[in-house]
């Protein structure tokens, strides 16, 4: 779809080069700029214990890393600023995650670009926006916006979810963005300076959570799985085969086919608002009724009539699953087998 596109990355991490990895699955030419001096992107270092300290990346780095071309650069020698230089001249957008008075130093601002290409699109990250340069990763964030407080267990420490997912989220954003923005170019022949930061991307996601508050001052708490508008939804519960299943009914056609499934009276559950105010003793007849039949017989049953379920699977269960190989991108990086899933679902 974009192979006569040109993307420069300027960008490490994970929300940058995600969204480069984007571009780069729909057959665009992305060139990734690491900085020399420290021996590229930080996450060629982030490794699990058991990988091999002397590889020149990291799974993390293959992560958000594919094909790409990198060049290892040191922009504060003119040598390499001109080789960055010429390739900013021929791109369609350079993504970047400098602090502004980084990328002011560096003349690597958007108004230092656009005299060399005044039709580019500039795709600008920052974490908390202009106005704050403090640094900020994503557990940072989790926490700034909300989602690590109304996240874990009751009467437990606030959790951060297991992946950077403000990281991810911003990507999402900028993805649209830089869309946007070459869509505007095919009109006008016009660039765009266009700038995300995570701080706002994370607040655009918080969604039913954010209105829950603005709309009715109700601070989400944590809750574990549950939701606090619908039950069962997120409530989990144990099989005679020891898995958890979870159970994500939102209407009461759905939990009137449950309720016939486990043989449960349905009018004193009917209505969703009984659901929710009575959970704990919905629960438990759940409970008692779940526990009674292995995993296999709740997933062929559940899915005869159409009640959303799920059983909790770790990372070695997800990727058995046919479809999940199906979304798997295999690449040689720096003579190292890699492999990651698709960003690019089309």
């Amino acid at each position: 779809m974009f192979k006569n596109l040109k993307v420069v990355e300027l960008a490490s991490v994970l929300a940058g080069p995600l969204t480069g990895t984007f571009f780069a699955e729909l057959g665009a030419k992305v060139i990734k700029i690491e900085n020399k001096l420290t021996n590229g992107d930080v996450t060629r270092t982030w490794k699990l214990p058991t990988e091999s300290k002397e590889r020149s990346i990291s799974a993390y780095y293959s992560a958000a890393n594919f094909l790409k071309e990198s060049l290892l650069l040191n922009i504060t020698d003119s040598l390499d600023y001109e080789i960055l230089i010429n390739h900013i001249k021929d791109a369609d957008i350079v993504i970047t995650n400098y602090k502004q008075s980084t990328a002011r130093k560096l003349k690597l601002g958007y108004d230092d670009l656009k005299q060399y290409n005044p039709s580019l699109i500039y795709a600008e990250l920052t974490g908390f926006g202009d106005d704050e340069s403090r640094p900020a990763f994503d557990v940072v964030l989790q926490a700034e916006t909300g989602f690590m407080f109304m996240n874990g267990e009751p009467n437990r420490n606030p959790v951060k979810m297991p992946v950077a997912l403000i990281d991810v989220l911003a990507a999402h954003h900028l993805k649209e963005a830089i869309l946007c923005a070459i869509i505007n170019k095919l009109n006008t022949g016009k660039g765009k300076h266009i700038k995300v930061s995570l701080y706002e991307s994370a607040l655009a996601s918080l969604a039913n959570q954010a209105t829950n508050w603005l709309m009715e001052e109700h601070i989400p708490q944590p809750m574990g799985t549950q939701h606090p508008n619908i039950a069962p939804y997120g409530d989990m519960y144990r099989t005679k085969d020891g898995k958890l299943l979870v159970l994500a009914v939102g209407s009461d056609k759905q939990f009137e086919n449950l309720c016939s499934l486990l043989r449960m009276k349905f009018d004193e559950f009917g209505t969703n608002a009984q659901r929710v105010s009575k959970r704990e003793t919905l629960n438990r007849k759940i409970s008692e009724c779940i526990v009674q039949k292995t995993s296999g017989y709740w997933v062929s049953n559940l899915e005869r009539r159409n009640i959303p379920y799920g059983i909790i699977k770790n990372m070695q269960e997800v990727f058995k699953d046919k479809k999940a190989k199906g979304m798997l991108l295999h690449e040689v990086i720096e003579g190292i087998e890699t492999v990651r899933v698709k960003t690019a679902l089309v």
